[in-house]
């Protein structure tokens, strides 16, 4: 009887450490995935240091240009002689403005994706990290 009780201890010993393997496996799984989704939100995090760079660029860029059409329409009012001249570089630098605001549009626009993006992705690992 004694023989019989070890052999069955023997199997329970036997399938409790294949269901620990087998949850061993189940957490390095969990443990990847996880890596690999921090991973992802690193990227993502990188792209929008770059997108905020591009934008404090463009402000930067957008400030410039505003400082120097305050300095065209100055000179524009200190002599009608340049008149013509001054319109010809607050044009210039009108267009100027114009393109800096677009790039500010478009870096604003990709910037409010990557964020969505960054918030899905967010979800899903939180949801993964509940379901482990």
């Amino acid at each position: 009887m004694v023989a019989s009780e070890v052999k069955a201890l023997a199997n329970q010993t036997g399938t409790a450490t294949e269901e620990i393997s087998r949850q061993v496996v189940h957490i390095q799984e969990a443990t990847q995935d996880t890596v690999s989704t921090i991973r992802g939100i690193t990227a993502r995090i990188a792209e929008i240091n770059d997108i905020a760079t591009a934008v404090a660029s463009a402000v930067e860029e957008q400030s410039s240009t505003t400082q120097e059409i305050a300095s065209n329409v100055q000179q524009a009012a200190s002599g009608t002689r340049d008149v013509s001249d001054t319109i010809a570089g607050v044009k210039t630098q009108a267009t100027s403005t114009g393109a800096a605001a677009n790039q500010v549009q478009a870096a604003a626009q990709q910037l409010s994706s990557e964020a969505r993006a960054l918030t899905g992705e967010v979800a899903q690992f939180i949801a993964a990290v509940k379901a482990a």
